[in-house]
């Protein structure tokens, strides 16, 4: 008779608190799946301690501890799996006969365009610079940087369609 007693206050806790403690665990985990399964874990720890925890209204602290804990031990748990090593492993470096060819066709059809729009196509995208940047650069306004990426790219992507054959 006393395990029913127990088991109906622990389904009526779970019942009226359950959906605050789901978002404290999701604020934990930062994942919806993770929390439910962390937050299961410490009604599990708190359902084994429930005759232990005098006072109820301390249940969301012990929860909430609960979660905390098992969060850490998980973590570390994960971080425990990568070790450091004195050696690298060797690294396998694929060459794929078809991505020389795409940085082939690439070079090629970087060549085929005016010298300003090339300028502010390899300023943008092979040196990262920002329109201010290459404005200043070239002496153009940023408005004509603009305007002068966008027909090239328009170019380039043109030339390079996968559905042309490459010349």
């Amino acid at each position: 008779m006393q395990t029913a007693r127990v088991e109906e206050e622990f389904r009526e806790y779970v019942r009226a608190r359950g959906p605050a403690l789901l978002r404290a665990a999701n604020q934990l985990t930062g994942h919806p799946l993770d929390a439910e399964d962390l937050l299961q874990n410490a009604l599990t720890k708190t359902y084994l301690a429930w005759d232990r925890i005098q006072d109820r209204a301390a249940l969301d602290g012990y929860v909430r501890r609960a979660m905390v804990n098992i969060n850490i031990s998980q973590w570390r748990r994960r971080k425990l799996e990568e070790y450091p090593s004195d050696e690298l492993p060797e690294t396998v470096i694929v060459t794929d006969s078809a991505g020389g060819e795409v940085h082939e066709r690439l070079e090629q059809a970087l060549q085929g365009l005016p010298a300003r729009m090339r300028a502010a196509v390899v300023l943008r995208y092979y040196e990262d610079m920002t329109e201010p940047e290459i404005a200043r650069r070239l002496g153009i306004s940023v408005g004509t940087v603009k305007s002068t990426v966008s027909r090239a790219m328009a170019k380039l992507r043109t030339e390079l369609s996968p559905l042309q054959p490459p010349p």
